[in-house]
């Protein structure tokens, strides 16, 4: 440990993952000296386009508007002082059931032991401590998230290091709030089917099932302004819409599941680096 950094990598899917699911403990590990990775997996091409134009609808260039998410990563990547930014470059293939969830040379279609060797070598490059992804869904069903969690974890499994591993969650309470925090900026929002009711309440987890809950309420301003660099996406990011105050209230505790240790640190426990520091 003398001759190198504690070190935290964060794989993500696509370009603005990273301020959402992790930006607090970027920020936070960060400004306390630790190594920050970043392993963003896709281009992006499937985000919104510049005046909002939508994938597939006249005047949406997906080469450019990759190109200008690349231009916003690495703005949010300066606004959390992350120490390194690493880019697989596939392209992104769009909301589950997209046409472009099969277009070849696509994140979903890319064999997983190929994703998983590219990563392996990046893990094996910066010997992470920590390792942070989703969960086997994707956290919500996000083909490219599903994706990122499978490589993650098969490349753990080719390597021969053993970090500390974390999937991004949150707490159902948390959810239940997030809920009432938009009907209250969104009145006249409709009230979900059954169906997707019951497919937003398996979204968390429990909230006696998280192991880690992170502080990063000092950092809340920096993952505001990490996210806000991503503007070629604000009207997909709600939390925007909120300001700053609200945002640090609602986003300033970041929660995972630890899914590997060696150090045998108690759980629940308040630090990815518990028992490494």
């Amino acid at each position: 440990m003398a001759d190198r950094p504690l070190t935290l990598m964060a794989v993500h899917a696509h370009p603005d993952d990273e301020a959402t699911g992790t930006g607090g403990v970027l920020a936070r590990y960060a400004a306390e000296g630790i190594r920050t990775v970043l392993v963003t997996c896709t281009d992006g091409r499937c985000g919104d386009g510049p005046g909002g134009v939508k994938p597939g609808d006249p005047g949406h260039d997906p080469a450019a508007v990759a190109l200008m998410r690349r231009q916003e990563l690495e703005a949010s990547c300066d606004v959390l002082k992350v120490s390194d930014l690493e880019m697989l470059d596939y392209a992104d293939s769009g909301m589950m059931g997209w046409p472009s969830n099969d277009a070849p040379g696509s994140f979903w279609q890319t064999p997983v032991v190929e994703g998983a060797a590219r990563l392996a070598e990046l893990m094996r490059q910066y010997r992470p401590d920590v390792v942070v992804t989703y969960d086997e869904n994707g956290f919500y069903g996000h083909p490219d998230h599903i994706q990122a969690h499978r490589i993650t974890m098969a490349a753990l499994e080719m390597t021969a290091l053993t970090p500390k591993v974390y999937w991004t969650t949150m707490p159902r309470s948390g959810m239940q709030r997030f809920g009432e925090i938009m009907r209250e900026f969104h009145p006249d929002m409709p009230a979900p089917d059954p169906a997707e009711a019951a497919a937003m309440a398996e979204i968390g987890l429990p909230d006696d099932e998280i192991t880690t809950w992170v502080d990063t309420t000092g950092f809340s301003g920096q993952k505001f302004d990490a996210l806000a660099a991503h503007a070629s996406q604000g009207e997909n990011i709600f939390f925007l819409k909120m300001g700053k105050e609200r945002f640090g209230e609602l986003m300033g505790m970041e929660t995972f599941v630890r899914v590997q240790d060696a150090t045998g640190a108690a759980v629940p426990e308040n630090d990815l680096f518990a028992g490494l520091r």
